[in-house]
C-alpha cells in the first residue's frame, strides 16, 4: 500500500467529481480503507500514518455525503476496524466498542462543542446546562475489553472490528494490571471493563534489544508491540511481553454505580483497575484545551506513547442523551497532536512500484532524527503533490512523521534552494517494468498497466487470480503462490498449468519440497487440472483489471458471450470513439472509467500476451443465455423515465432472467427503449436511430406480463 494514501487526497474535488468518477473512486476508497483496516487491527503493520488514513476517511465520508446512493452497511463509514484474524474465538460484544471522531485543532474541538451544545439546547431547552469534560491523554496501544462476572475476570476480548473480536482471556491474564478479581462491595454482578493494552517506551527498547539478540524481527514502535503481544497463539509469549493496562470506560454492566464519567473513573480504581493518573475534570472547553497544550508539552516525557487527548462530556445522562450517530459516540472527540517538523535535504527521488501498480515517489533524505527515529526516505504521495509542492532535487525540505510511523515531506524551505536544484520529471513508463504508467481521469496517482507481468505487482496478481472467485484452485493459496514465485516456478497465470508437466525442472520435484508429500502435490495438480475449463466472467475477472469486479465481469461476459467476442471488441475500442467504445459504454453500470481501465489493460502488449498464452492453456466457456428462446433472448434493452408497475430494479431483473441484456444508454446495438413518463434525452436519440421505443404496457405484453389495470377497472 506504500503510497497509496495519498492518492485520492490530491485528487479532484469532491463537488467536481461525476456519479461514475465518484462510484470508481468511493469503490477504491472503501478497498483501500479496509486495506489500512486490516494492516493496523489485524496485523499490527500499518503502512500509512494516521493522518494519510484519516485523509482518506474523511475524502470517503464527503463522498458519500455527496452520493449518499453510495453508502452501504459494509463502508468503512458505517463500522469500525477489521475483522478479527483466525486463529481465536470469536466474541460478540454486547456493546458494540466504537471508534471516536477526530480533531485536529482547537478549532475542531470548539466545533465539537458547539455541536454537542445545540444538540443539548434542541432536546432539553436548557441553556444553562453545564457541560464539564473529562479529559485523558489518548494511549497509543490496542484496545481491549475485560469481563467481569460476579467480580471475576471471566472473558477478555480485542476490539475487532467493533462488534466482534477475538478472545484473548488467557493473554490478558498474564497482564500484571489486569486483576482477577474486583474489589469492592459495589461491584456489579456483570461488569465489561474497556481500556488500551499498551507498553513502557523503556520497555519496548528492552523487548527489540531481545528480539535482535535473538535474532528475531524488531518491533516498529510500541503500539505494534503491544498488539502482537496481546495476539499471541501461546499465552506464555505474551507471558513474557511487558504489557501494562490502563482502564478508560466500560461497555456492557448489571449496574453503573455513577452519574458521571469522572465517578465511573473512580470507582473503576477502587475496584483495584489501573486508571490513568494524568485525567483530568475539566469544567468547561477552555480549561480542557489548556489542559492539551499541557500535555502536548510533556509528551516527550510521559514513559508511554500518545498520540492526543480525549475529551468525554462527563455527565452519564447527557452521553445518553447525545447517544450515537454512525460509527461513533456525538459526546466524545479525539484531538490529535500535530507531528514533529525538521528540516534536512533531499538528494534524490526515486519511484517505487507497489502492489496495485502504483508509482510512489520516494524521496532519498540526509538522514535527519525525527521524534527519536533516525529518517532516511520520506513519501511524496504522487506527480501532483511534487508539482504543487514545487519539489526539486538539491532542496531543503520539511519533513514530519505525522502519526509518528511513515516520514513525509511537509514543504520546501524555498530561501535555502540552491542554484542547480533541479526538477523531477516523472516517468510515463513503469521503472519495474517498462510497461505504461497512466492516470486515470479524477485521480492524482499514476499505475503500471502490465500488471500481469510487472514484477512489482505479479505475486499479488497471481494471488488474485486462484481466489475463490476467480479460478479457485483448490489448495493453492497465497502461501503456495508466493513460495512458487520465489522459487522461480511461477511467473504467469499459465505457468500454473504447465507445473505438472514441468515439475522437477527447477529443482526438487513439488512432492520433495518442504510441507508437500507425494499424495498433496497430486491433489494439487490434479485441482489445476479441473480449472482448465472455466466460465468467461470467472476469466475476466481473474484478470484483475482495474475496477472489474464479479459484477461487472459477469456484466461484460453477459454482453459479449465469448472470449474471442470480448477482446475484438476490446481491440475494436481501443480508439475510445466509435460504435464499439458506445457500445463497451452502454452497459448498465460501466461508465467511462471503467471501460477506459479496461482498454488500458488491453493497450499493454505484455497483458495481451499473458492472455494469450493463458488462453493457450483452458477453454474459456462461453455464456449460456438465460431464456434465450423468449421474445427478448439476446436482445438490449435500455429503460428510461419512471416505471409504474415495477421499480427499474426489478424491471432489469426481469428483463435480465429473459436473457436480455440490460444497457445504460441508448446506441444503434439497442433493440428495444422502455419509456415510461418523464423519459427524455434517451427516448429521443431512440427515435432518432430507429430503435423501438416501446411503453410500459407495449414492454409487459411483449414478455409476457400482465398489463396494466385501466383505472378504476
Amino acid at each position: 500500500m506504500t503510497g497509496s494514501a495519498g492518492e485520492s487526497v490530491a485528487a479532484a474535488p469532491v463537488s467536481e467529481l461525476a456519479p461514475d468518477a465518484a462510484r470508481a473512486e468511493h469503490a477504491r476508497l472503501v478497498a483501500e480503507i479496509e486495506e489500512h483496516n486490516r494492516r493496523y487491527h489485524v496485523e499490527d503493520a500499518p503502512t500509512v500514518t494516521d493522518a494519510e488514513f484519516d485523509a482518506l476517511f474523511l475524502r470517503l465520508k464527503e463522498i458519500e455525503s455527496r452520493f449518499p446512493e453510495l453508502v452501504t452497511p459494509d463502508s468503512p463509514t458505517q463500522k469500525v476496524g477489521a475483522a478479527p484474524a483466525t486463529g481465536f474465538a470469536k466474541v460478540r460484544h454486547l456493546k458494540p466498542m466504537l471508534s471516536l471522531e477526530n480533531a485536529f485543532d482547537a478549532a475542531g474541538v470548539r466545533d465539537f462543542m458547539a455541536g454537542v451544545r445545540n444538540f443539548l439546547m434542541e432536546l432539553r431547552r436548557d441553556p444553562s446546562i453545564e457541560v464539564a469534560i473529562v479529559a485523558e491523554p489518548k494511549i497509543d496501544g490496542v484496545s481491549a475489553s475485560l469481563r467481569y462476572e460476579g467480580g471475576r475476570f471471566a472473558l477478555g476480548a480485542t476490539r475487532g472490528d467493533g462488534l466482534v473480536g477475538e478472545d484473548v482471556t488467557a493473554n490478558l491474564r498474564t497482564i500484571a494490571d489486569v486483576p482477577d478479581r474486583l474489589e469492592g462491595e459495589d461491584v456489579p454482578k456483570l461488569f465489561e471493563v474497556r481500556g488500551e493494552v499498551y507498553m513502557l517506551r523503556e520497555d519496548f527498547r528492552a523487548l527489540n534489544e531481545a528480539q535482535r539478540a535473538e535474532d528475531k524481527a524488531a518491533f516498529a514502535n510500541p503500539r505494534n508491540a503491544a498488539a502482537g503481544s496481546l495476539r499471541q497463539l501461546d499465552p506464555s509469549v505474551t507471558a513474557g511481553r511487558p504489557l501494562r493496562f490502563f482502564a478508560y470506560a466500560w461497555g456492557e454492566a448489571s449496574a453503573v454505580p455513577g452519574r458521571t464519567h469522572w465517578e465511573m473513573l473512580e470507582r473503576l480504581a477502587a475496584w483495584g483497575l489501573p486508571t490513568n493518573p494524568r485525567a483530568k475534570l475539566c469544567a468547561d472547553i477552555d480549561e480542557a484545551l489548556a489542559y492539551y497544550e499541557r500535555i502536548a508539552e510533556e509528551r516527550s516525557r510521559i514513559p508511554y506513547d500518545i498520540d492526543g487527548v480525549v475529551y468525554k462530556i462527563d455527565r452519564l445522562d447527557l452521553q445518553e442523551a447525545l447517544g450515537f450517530v454512525s460509527r461513533r459516540p456525538r459526546w466524545a472527540v479525539a484531538h490529535k497532536f500535530p507531528a514533529e517538523q525538521v528540516e534536512t535535504r533531499l538528494l534524490a527521488i526515486e519511484i517505487q512500484v507497489g502492489r496495485t501498480g502504483a508509482l510512489t515517489p520516494v524521496a532519498r533524505l540526509e538522514p535527519v532524527t525525527v521524534g527519536g527515529v533516525v529518517v532516511s526516505n520520506a513519501t511524496l504521495h504522487n506527480e501532483d503533490e511534487i508539482a504543487r509542492k514545487d519539489v526539486r532535487i538539491g532542496d531543503t525540505v520539511v519533513v514530519q512523521r505525522a502519526g509518528d510511523v511513515i516520514p513525509q515531506v511537509v514543504r520546501v524551505v524555498k530561501a535555502k534552494r540552491p542554484a542547480d536544484a533541479r526538477p523531477f520529471e516523472y516517468p510515463d513508463r513503469c521503472p519495474a517494468c517498462d510497461s505504461l504508467a497512466v492516470r486515470e481521469e479524477g485521480e492524482a496517482v499514476r499505475r503500471c498497466t502490465g500488471g500481469l507481468v510487472c514484477p512489482a505487482q505479479q505475486v499479488e496478481r497471481l494471488k488474485h487470480f486462484v481466489s475463490r472467485a476467480a479460478f479457485d484452485i483448490d489448495g493453492l493459496g497465497e502461501k503456495q503462490i508466493a513460495a512458487f514465485y520465489d522459487d522461480g516456478l511461477i511467473a504467469k497465470p499459465g505457468d500454473l498449468f504447465r507445473l505438472a508437466a514441468r515439475d522437477g525442472e527447477h529443482g526438487a520435484p513439488l512432492r520433495d519440497r518442504e510441507g508437500w508429500g507425494e499424495v498433496s502435490a497430486r491433489n494439487l495438480f490434479a485441482a489445476i487440472e479441473a480449472r482448465r475449463r472455466i466460465p468467461l466472467d470467472r476469466f475476466i475477472y481473474a484478470l484483475g483489471i482495474r475496477h472489474v469486479g464479479q459484477a461487472t465481469a459477469r456484466l461484460l461476459a453477459r454482453t459479449y458471450g465469448t472470449l474471442d467476442a470480448f477482446r475484438a471488441a476490446m481491440d475494436a475500442a481501443r480508439a475510445r470513439e466509435g460504435e464499439a467504445w458506445e457500445h463497451l459504454l452502454s452497459i448498465d453500470g460501466i461508465g467511462k472509467v471503467v471501460a477506459g481501465a479496461i482498454l488500458d489493460f488491453f493497450d499493454e502488449p505484455h497483458n495481451r500476451a499473458v492472455v494469450d498464452d493463458l488462453a493457450r492453456e483452458v477453454e474459456v466457456e462461453p455464456v449460456e443465455e438465460p431464456g434465450a428462446e423468449s421474445a427478448i433472448g439476446g436482445k438490449t434493452v435500455v429503460f428510461t423515465g419512471t416505471l409504474e408497475t415495477m421499480t427499474r430494479l426489478e424491471a432489469k431483473a426481469r428483463a435480465e432472467a429473459l436473457g436480455a441484456k440490460v444497457a445504460g444508454s441508448v446506441s444503434r446495438r439497442t433493440d428495444y427503449v422502455v419509456a415510461g413518463p418523464g423519459a427524455g434525452s434517451k427516448a429521443a436519440k431512440a427515435r432518432d436511430l430507429g430503435v423501438t421505443v416501446l411503453d410500459e404496457r407495449e414492454w409487459l405484453a411483449l414478455i409476457g406480463g400482465r398489463e396494466m389495470e385501466e383505472p378504476n377497472a
